[in-house]
């Protein structure tokens, strides 16, 4: 017999050995009932600041006799449990003249080939950037100073975008599909509480080698990886994808995995010139805003031990108003970011490792921009709204891509920070972003809606932490790449392109996602779309 047991709750100093004592508790049976029970989620309970404590629920065996007499006492947060079936369809009988092919290895086109890998169809992954080994090296040269390379950068290469975004495996969605990609994550390096955290965190350390273990799997049952290998355009035929044209010539497949990533503008453009269905989509934009992290801890850990136990505190804020503003990828303990694709455009990002370990926070400060605000009707119109503000911030950062940066407080003030600066004889402003940073009036890197949905929240939030929040801030910008601002159309039964047999857009560049799990999550359904219909290659 299974129950599930909900709110449980220990202080903080309290391991999870004591679950089962506390469950037994709930039930009102001994300890020694408890055959066996595992973690199904955790979180924190931060509201009272003095009192911090961990909320479970837990699934519990106990012996078949006890099942009626546990039944009739339950309380209300005591339930049968049943776990949920992962959908794990046997393979089709179609046969497949060609392997599936997949663009892009971000966290849609890598689970969606992990797991076409394990069903024996022997996936064919093009990546237009450098295995993650050679990408490593590529973004810290570029944060000493060296030149940007557009194949090679925090957004192109092994792992996509996702392998250099702060490895936060939150997630809005639940379920068995969930269940298994996190699971998936674990088999592959990560550490096995990231199935049930409430915000689980790889940290950008651990996604490199998490990455790469993905990439042996998939070799190992027979898939293939090809790097330095750019989709350059799509072969359709009668309705059909016949084969992709890529940098290293023509490829066939009948059978393709569109997930390119939020930040291929130049795919987007081809596709739009392929006559593939497109249309504009809100996506979230805004600055940048970082503070001392000691700050943030000494506000959210009423006491000083909590620290040692708990790591740095992050946050989650959100101002209501005409617009509403919200915080955005949060990182605790972590650095600022360039999230650059193309030269000569300038756009930040954050990160931190799974120590959280540096003096800073970071987190994004961002509203939702409607496609009727993009200034065209253009399907691609968002995508130049973002160049423009990114190449007038690339300006500002004196054509080598250092980060424009402003007290919090002036831009609220609307007040220069570079001479406020130079009146106080401050030489820099406190920043992670490593390859440096000028003072500038950030203002000019945002559209006019933005700035004023900014000028309003930013103080509510400050109020919030009664004037704590502002306090040593900084702001950098734009910040840009939060979501895709082009959606790919898709059938909702069949995943494909209406139109288009065979083309399968996923994740957060196609418009169907929201991170690393949505992202992952939705490559895996468009794979085992194609399992369900098609036999595994001979």
């Amino acid at each position: 017999m299974s129950l599930r047991v909900n709110n449980l709750q220990l202080p903080v100093e309290q391991t999870e050995a004591a679950l089962a004592d506390a469950a037994a508790r709930r039930l009102g049976i001994p300890a020694g009932d408890v055959l066996s029970w595992r973690i199904l989620r955790k979180s924190l309970d931060a509201r009272s600041r003095h009192d911090l404590r961990f909320v479970y629920s837990v699934a519990v065996e106990l012996p078949a006799e006890l099942e009626s007499r546990v039944q009739e006492s339950a309380a209300a947060d005591v339930q049968s449990f049943i776990p949920a079936v992962f959908d794990d369809p046997a393979p089709g009988a179609t046969p497949l003249d060609h392997r599936p092919v997949i663009v892009g290895s971000g966290p849609a086109g890598l689970l969606a080939g992990y797991y076409l890998a394990l069903k024996g169809f022997r996936p064919l992954i093009l990546e237009r950037g450098k295995p993650v080994k050679e990408r490593v090296s590529a973004v810290r040269a570029f944060d000493a100073g060296g030149p940007h390379d557009p194949e090679n950068n925090y957004l192109f290469g092994e792992g996509g975008a996702g392998c250099f975004s702060d490895g936060k495996l939150t997630c809005r969605m639940s379920g068995p599909d969930v269940d298994w990609v996190l699971r998936a994550f674990v088999e592959c390096g990560g550490r096995e509480s990231l199935t049930y955290e409430h915000r689980p965190h790889l940290g950008s350390n651990k996604l490199p080698m998490i990455c790469r273990n993905f990439r042996r799997r998939i070799e190992a049952a027979g898939g293939e990886y090809r790097f330095d290998c750019r989709m350059e355009g799509i072969e359709i035929a009668d309705g059909r994808v016949r084969g992709l044209n890529t940098s290293g010539g023509f490829i066939p497949s009948t059978q393709v995995v569109l997930g390119m990533g939020h930040s291929a503008r130049d795919t987007y453009h081809m596709l739009h010139d392929a006559e593939v269905p497109l249309r504009a989509k809100a996506f979230q934009l805004g600055l940048r805003i970082e503070q001392p992290q000691e700050q943030v801890n000494r506000w959210k850990y009423g006491r000083a031990e909590y620290l040692d136990l708990l790591g740095a505190a992050d946050y989650t804020l959100v101002s209501r108003g005409e617009r509403d503003l919200y915080t955005f990828c949060m990182c605790a303990g972590g650095i600022v970011i360039p999230s650059i694709s193309e030269p000569r455009q300038f756009c930040t990002n954050g990160m931190s490792n799974s120590r959280h370990d540096t003096p800073f926070a970071n987190s994004g400060l961002m509203i939702t921009l409607e496609p009727h605000e993009f200034g065209s009707s253009h399907p691609l119109a968002g995508v130049e709204l973002q160049r423009r503000y990114e190449g007038i911030a690339f300006e500002m950062g004196r054509g080598n891509y250092l980060a424009p940066i402003q007290w919090a407080k002036d831009f609220l003030a609307g007040r220069s920070t570079r001479v406020a600066a130079a009146a106080t004889d401050e030489r820099a402003l406190p920043s992670s972003y490593q390859r440096g940073t000028v003072a500038a009036d950030v203002r000019g890197v945002l559209p006019p809606v933005v700035i004023r949905a900014i000028e309003h929240g930013l103080p509510l939030m400050d109020q919030r932490w009664r004037g704590e929040f502002l306090k040593g801030a900084t702001l950098t910008g734009p910040e840009m790449r939060g979501s895709s601002p082009v959606r790919i159309d898709r059938d909702p039964e069949s995943r494909q392109t209406p139109g288009i047999a065979g083309l399968f857009p996923v994740g957060e560049g196609a418009g169907y996602a929201g991170g690393i799990v949505s992202a992952a999550v939705d490559g895996l359904r468009s794979a085992r779309a194609i399992v369900q219909r098609y036999a595994p290659m001979r």
